[in-house]
């Protein structure tokens, strides 16, 4: 309780101190709730978890081969002096990571694997994919119809050999038996056991999704991840995730191995064009050996040659050098004829240069090299871009610039091996003038064998190239050596159990959090003495918590909350009253400042916990206009107050009336009578005066209960008469800005000796301050029958 002497002055709002341990308080009394919170929402995570369709990551790592450098590899460079490796690889990694994110290759490895269609089983509550399901389908139908078709069926095993399906709405479309053709609207359909006892299988229930393969392909396009592991490295780490692990594990390896596939067949293009133009050419020049030997044949039959004269011989031994050289320079020259031609027939981007065809092409061989790269590299790029790329365009220039410069270079060799050519043939006639007498037979069969040694040379030549090319395309490496093979780690990535329950643990201790926090945030109610300490300059006389009893009054015996702190209001009321003197009786107003704060229950209360004690006490009825005394006492309502003020005549001692409970010999009541026109004018007149007079000697205590003083001004009218006022107001009803009221009466000294009781607070909400009442009987309940349910939230 306090007194005047230690009123705490009122702190403005943006003064207000913050107690952490009241705001720790506010939640700590609440902890069954946060309990209540966690334990839900860990069920829900457990549920969660256990329900989830989880994702499995799933990783390989490759190192792209960079032959920037030079090198090769030393199982090639044996071959290194047959002019049979063409360059080195200018393609940069990032170009590899595109082609390996390309739609493409995926498309590629999931029509492989027939990755459109996709097998679920069915659980007792959910589905779940699987990639070796009890049964396999086959669609007999085009490749083209399959692939864009998007349909899901059902088949359910009845037993080893037979089956029942189901369409996309569950309707049962008929019984059938494994191997069955089953005619379907888009096709003819075959249903086969997968591996497995068939009577294991029995009752399993799968579902066969089939989705259009480019939707497919787009979805694990986006889920692929192809990343450098490190800035200076060629080594590239592939990811997915997936729900089925070996699915995405057979998906990186096919990855893989189609991108090792397609280097190989890029880097294999030029040593094919080139086997084929040979092939080509040693058809035509095994033909011309042909003419070539007949002619000799037919010729010694006709001159009846079998021999060269030793004279022959000596005059021609000179110029044999010469003539081979001749067949020589005449090779060449042929050769590149051809490769001129070749450039004239083929000339687009997209062509590539037979190499290796020429040993005496100056510089030409390496250029050819270059160009074919080029055409190789556009030919790559092109699987993943459009013509009208910047670097497309880029190769085009390049390609048709280095085919120019090819052809110039052709034709300067070609000019210069006709020149020297011309320059043997003129040596050669001057040593034929040293043979002249040589049979003019023999000159014409040297021709003819000059003929055919050309052409024999050419054919084993180009048998040569061709061999070369073989060996060069039986040995060609992939571009990706494979560091880690795909491999799935056992635990899934999603969903992570840790962070779900550490989630759960949080989230509930957030939700009750929060709807604490709400709750107080939005609640504009008086509370409990919190609200008023150190806020209001009103002295505070105590509080009555909350009761769960079904009694309107206090009995001897009570021993609930209630009872006790009308005991220890009591006992406040004698410090309070103190400085009264005299033995006339102690008037004690009641009020509120609304209707409905339980003004009327605490003075009735209050009476009687007086009366206990052994004093007279009266109890009032002068809130007149809305009177609720006789509906805590049995007592007669309609003679009271308003007929003694009202009629002169009325005697007092016949409206007194004495409570006939036991223990309440000492209080009598008075009620407030019937409800009159002019409730503020009686209350104005004399004779309230001579009332309190009247009844000052009788009792030792008169108990008042007055109208709200905000709504009528029935209170302030008869305030003079108090010695002291105590001013009600309910927890959980009075809104706090109606505490200003109070305030101001108490400023205003319009109440004389006032001080507030707060009514109806809860101890929970009191946040540390409780109350200690009823000796850990619970306010009413004992253990024993209190319910389960309000013993777990401490009601």
């Amino acid at each position: 309780m306090q007194s005047d002497k230690h009123i705490a002055p009122v702190r403005p709002a943006g003064e207000e101190e913050i107690n952490l341990r009241e705001q720790l308080d506010r939640y700590l009394v609440n902890w069954r709730w946060f309990a209540i919170g966690i334990v839900v929402c860990m069920i829900l995570a457990f549920l969660y978890l256990r329900y989830a369709t989880p994702q499995y990551s799933v990783s390989a790592t490759i190192m792209i081969k960079d032959d920037k450098s030079g090198g090769m590899p030393s199982e090639l460079s044996a071959f290194e002096d047959m002019g049979m490796l063409f360059g080195n690889n200018t393609n940069s990694v990032d170009n590899e990571l595109e082609v390996l994110k390309s739609r493409t290759l995926m498309e590629t490895v999931l029509r492989q694997k027939e990755l459109n269609i996709s097998y679920f089983t069915r659980g007792r509550i959910k589905t779940s994919e699987t990639y070796d399901p009890p049964v396999k389908v086959n669609f007999s139908m085009a490749d083209s119809v399959l692939y864009q078709l998007d349909t899901t069926f059902t088949v359910r095993i009845i037993s080893d050999t037979r089956f029942e399906l189901l369409d996309q709405e569950e309707e049962n479309r008929g019984e059938y038996g494994f191997g069955e053709n089953i005619a379907t609207a888009l096709g003819k359909v075959t249903i086969l056991p997968n591996a497995g006892d068939g009577q294991e299988q029995v009752g399993e229930v799968v579902t066969v999704r089939v989705r259009p393969l480019d939707k497919v392909t787009l979805d694990y396009q986006k889920r692929l991840q192809v990343e450098l592991i490190g800035k200076n490295t060629s080594v590239i780490q592939l990811s997915l995730n997936d729900p089925v692990k070996r699915k995405a594990e057979d998906i990186l390896n096919g990855l893989i191995k189609q991108y090792n596939a397609d280097v190989v067949a890029d880097k294999n293009l030029v040593s094919r064009n080139t086997a084929d133009f040979i092939d080509e050419r040693l058809q035509v020049i095994e033909q011309q050996l042909g003419d070539v030997e007949e002619n000799a044949e037919s010729f010694k039959q006709s001159n009846r040659l079998t021999d060269i004269t030793s004279e022959a011989e000596l005059a021609l031994g000179s110029a044999s050098e010469y003539e081979k050289r001749i067949v020589d320079a005449e090779t060449q020259l042929q050769l590149t004829d051809y490769l001129i031609t070749y450039l004239q027939e083929n000339n687009d981007n997209g062509s590539l240069i037979p190499a290796n065809i020429s040993t005496e092409n100056g510089n030409s061989g390496s250029m050819i090299m270059e160009y074919n790269k080029l055409v190789q590299e556009r030919t790559r790029l092109l699987k993943s871009s459009t013509e009208n790329h910047p670097i497309i365009i880029n190769l085009d220039g390049q390609i048709a610039s280095l085919r120019q410069s090819i052809r110039q270079t052709l034709s300067n060799v070609k000019s210069s091996q006709t020149i020297a050519l011309n320059e043997l043939k003129q040596q050669e006639r001057m040593l034929g003038s040293k043979i002249s007498a040589v049979p003019e037979q023999e000159r014409v069969f040297r021709g003819i064998q000059r003929q055919q040694q050309i052409k024999e040379t050419l054919y084993v030549y180009l048998l040569q190239k061709k061999e070369e090319t073989a060996i060069s395309l039986a040995v060609t490496a992939p571009n990706a050596k494979i560091i880690d093979a795909a491999y799935g780690q056992e635990e899934p990535v999603s969903p992570k159990r840790n962070i779900i329950l550490l989630a759960a643990i949080i989230l509930g201790g957030l939700i009750p959090f929060g709807v604490i926090y709400l709750k107080d945030l939005l609640d504009t109610k008086l509370q409990g003495r919190k609200d008023i300490d150190g806020k209001l300059s009103v002295p505070f006389l105590g509080d009555i918590p909350k009761s769960h009893s079904n009694d309107d009054m206090i009995t001897v015996s009570s021993r609930t909350a209630a009872a006790e702190a009308f005991r220890i209001l009591r006992t406040n009321l004698d410090f309070m009253l103190a400085n009264t003197t005299g033995d006339k009786a102690k008037k004690i107003f009641v009020t509120s400042t609304l209707s409905g704060e339980g003004k009327t229950f605490v003075s009735t209360n209050l009476a009687g916990t007086l009366a206990l004690s052994g004093k007279r006490v009266l109890l009032v009825g002068m809130d007149v206009r809305n009177p609720k005394l006789t509906e805590y006492v049995d007592l007669p309502h309609n003679r009271g107050l308003t007929n003694y003020l009202s009629n002169g005549e009325v005697s007092l001692d016949d409206l007194i009336f004495r409570i006939n409970r036991e223990g309440f010999a000492n209080l009598d009541v008075l009620t407030s009578g019937a409800i009159p026109p002019n409730p503020a004018e009686l209350l104005m007149g004399d004779k309230v005066g001579w009332l309190f007079e009247v009844l000052d000697d009788r009792y030792d205590y008169i108990v008042v209960d007055t109208a709200p003083v905000s709504l009528v001004t029935d209170t302030l009218l008869i305030s003079k008469y108090a010695d002291m006022f105590v001013y009600v107001c309910r927890a959980g009803y009075l809104d706090k800005r109606m505490l200003a009221v109070p305030e101001n009466l108490y400023k205003e000294k319009r109440l004389p000796n006032m001080a507030i009781l707060v009514n109806d607070s809860d101890a929970k909400k009191g946040y540390g301050y409780g109350y200690g009442y009823g000796y850990g009987y619970g306010y009413g309940h004992t253990p024993e029958t209190s319910p389960w349910w309000k013993k777990l939230f401490g009601k």
